[in-house]
């Protein structure tokens, strides 16, 4: 798999695919549940999961989303984005810095990310 790491870190689960997501407004941080309604996996926990998003959208607050998830224990295993994204990648810095557990953040191209099953268990490292 053709995947390349952005920040470091070991992760693995089932990947959670979804075309699109804006962590702010989709992701409950308090639960880890996916809370738009416009999504396929809406109601499902990102925690312990490969969340792999081929269009990452948003606002600069999902960085915070990312935060309270990666402080509260209901962060994903590991994020694969479709394209480079610094609001992903910033709150997982900040955790970092923060002395807090972090996950891998990693870019896969489309066609590489259209291989694999959503659910398939996906090691990031």
């Amino acid at each position: 798999v053709a995947m390349k790491l952005l920040l470091p870190g070991t992760g693995e689960g089932p990947v959670l695919k979804l075309s699109t997501l804006s962590l702010w407004g989709g992701v409950d941080p308090l639960s880890g549940r996916l809370s738009d309604p416009s999504l396929p996996h809406c109601g499902e926990s990102v925690k312990g999961r490969v969340l792999m998003i081929a269009e990452p959208v948003g606002s600069s607050s999902s960085s915070a989303v990312l935060l309270e998830l990666l402080h509260a224990g209901n962060a994903p295993a590991a994020i694969v984005l479709g394209r480079a994204d610094a609001i992903v990648a910033l709150g997982i810095l900040v955790a970092r810095e923060m002395g807090w557990a972090t996950i891998p953040l990693a870019v896969m191209p489309l066609i590489e990310q259209e291989r694999i099953a959503d659910g398939a268990v996906l090691r990031v490292q």
